[in-house]
């Protein structure tokens, strides 16, 4: 055997003894991606938002005759008592969220006039939202969460309310209407025997309300609610004769609006028991049902008009006394 191969043999037999192993080292496969689309892991189905029908963004209304519901709310907080003016702020939002899901608008009183005496261009569902009383929960909770859904709304002010404990300041009313919000009367000081007044005393609760709001506030007043909703022939007319554009009743079930009930117009109360479902009574358009909550029966609805006052809504000459 040639020495070369002698040598070999040898490595290879010790090797063996020593227990070494030879160690053959494996090739890297590089896996190649498949042809098909890869499975990913099944995610939940996104389920869809109700979609409403489009609707114009403003249509023509009046004059005369219009379709326009307004709210009239009190407090937007906890009741304390289980008062019916009391509204949570989480039902008031509710409230608020169906309205802007069937797209309804707020608009100002103004426009609402306009539209009633000359006609005029509203949104296609108009709606005016209105709070009584001046209470300071009007600002603090009302106001933030009208703000969240694109909403203004019209104050009706006691004058002696302004800047007492827990009813609004001056500064703060008028941030609101910076805001949008309208600023109207309500009366000197409330009283709930306002038809019970002698002709002099309900001429200052209406008449000189307004010079005096306007003069704290410095902002046009330009509705009158009545206090407590209120109202006859001698009310209306010191309001038309006060120069207010318009007055707000408080028993009215419809949204029907126009020049024989302008000085009394229909406004619903909304109470804390009401839910969102059931203010849809009030409501002369509904939207898509699924933005309804499903824990609340459906609400029956009125019928669709509620008589309008026959009381003489303009001032008259009263006869001179017989002798």
């Amino acid at each position: 055997m040639p020495l070369r191969y002698s040598w070999l043999m040898a490595v290879l037999l010790l090797s063996g003894c020593s227990g070494m192993q030879v160690v053959t080292s494996t090739p890297t496969v590089t896996p190649i991606p498949p042809t098909g689309t890869s499975t990913l892991t099944p995610s939940l189905t996104p389920t869809p938002e109700p979609s409403l029908t489009p609707t114009p963004t403003w249509v023509p209304q009046g004059p005369d005759h219009v379709q326009v519901p307004i709210f009239m709310y009190h407090h937007i907080a906890v009741s304390p008592s289980n008062s019916r003016y009391y509204v949570s702020p989480e039902k008031f939002e509710a409230q608020l969220k169906l309205l802007h899901d069937w797209e309804y608008r707020t608009i100002t009183t103004t426009m609402l006039i306009e539209a009633i005496t000359r006609g005029a261009s509203l949104p296609a569902r108009p709606i005016i939202i209105t709070f009584d009383d001046a209470n300071l929960d009007n600002y603090t909770n009302a106001f933030p969460i009208m703000q969240k859904y694109g909403y203004t709304g019209v104050l009706y002010v006691p004058y002696s309310y302004v800047g007492q404990p827990n009813f609004l300041s001056v500064d703060q009313i008028r941030e609101m209407a910076s805001a949008g919000w309208e600023v109207g009367s309500h009366s000197l000081n409330h009283l709930t025997n306002f038809l019970a007044l002698e002709p002099a005393a309900m001429r200052r609760e209406v008449v000189a309300s307004r010079q005096l709001l306007e003069e704290l506030l410095q902002l046009p007043i330009l509705t009158f609610a009545y206090p407590f909703g209120l109202n006859s022939g001698a009310a209306v007319d010191y309001v038309h004769f006060a120069g207010y554009t318009a007055g707000m009743g408080a028993t009215g079930y419809t949204a029907d609006q126009g020049l024989g009930n302008l000085f009394v117009l229909q406004r619903v109360e909304i109470r804390g028991s009401e839910d969102p479902k059931t203010i849809t009574r009030f409501l002369p358009w509904h939207g898509d049902p699924a933005f309804l909550p499903p824990d609340t029966p459906t609400a029956t609805l009125p019928p669709t008009r509620t008589p309008i006052p026959t009381y003489t809504q303009y001032p008259t000459k009263t006869s001179p006394p017989s002798p």
